[in-house]
C-alpha cells in the first residue's frame, strides 16, 4: 500500500483507481448492503425503466474513492469524516469506472484533510462528484 503522513501531504496530490464494474460485482454490493433495487439486479425489470437495463449502485462507485482514501492516498490509517456525494450518470454492466481524488486543503494543526472526489467512465464522462474531509495519519 502506498500513502501519506498529514506532514508529507501537499495540495494537489491526487491518485486515482480504476474497475471495470461485472455483474458479479452488482451482485456481490447488493448481497453485502441489502441494497435489493430491481434497477440493480433485475434485468427484465430494469429494461422498462429509464435507464433501459440494470446500472450499478450509486455507492459503489463511491466505494472505490473509499478504497483510494484508506489505501493510496492519504492511505492506511485514514478516518473518514465526511462525504458529499452528486451522482451524475449511470453505470451499465461493463463501465470502467476511474475514481480520483485529489487534495484541496490541508489544515495541518486539526489533522484534516479536505479532498475532491470523482469517478468518470470510459468516456471521460463524470459518473459522480463530491468532497470528501478525512484525518490524515500522523505515522506510518
Amino acid at each position: 500500500m502506498i500513502g501519506k503522513t498529514i506532514n508529507e501531504l501537499q495540495v494537489g496530490d491526487s491518485a486515482e483507481f480504476a474497475k471495470t464494474v461485472s455483474e458479479s460485482d452488482i451482485y456481490l454490493f447488493a448481497g453485502v448492503t441489502g441494497d435489493m433495487n430491481p434497477a440493480h439486479i433485475d434485468e427484465e425489470y430494469a429494461k422498462h425503466t429509464h435507464f433501459q437495463g440494470r446500472i450499478a449502485h450509486g455507492m459503489l462507485g463511491a466505494g472505490f474513492v473509499s478504497a483510494i482514501l484508506g489505501t493510496r492516498l492519504p492511505g492506511p490509517g485514514t478516518i473518514y469524516l465526511s462525504q458529499s456525494l452528486s451522482f451524475k450518470a449511470p453505470v451499465p454492466i461493463g463501465t470502467t469506472i476511474t475514481a480520483r481524488v485529489e487534495v484541496v486543503e490541508l489544515t495541518v494543526e486539526k489533522n484534516r484533510v479536505r479532498l475532491k472526489t470523482t469517478c468518470t467512465d470510459q468516456n471521460g464522462t463524470v459518473i459522480l462528484d463530491g468532497e470528501a474531509v478525512v484525518l490524515a495519519p500522523k505515522a506510518r
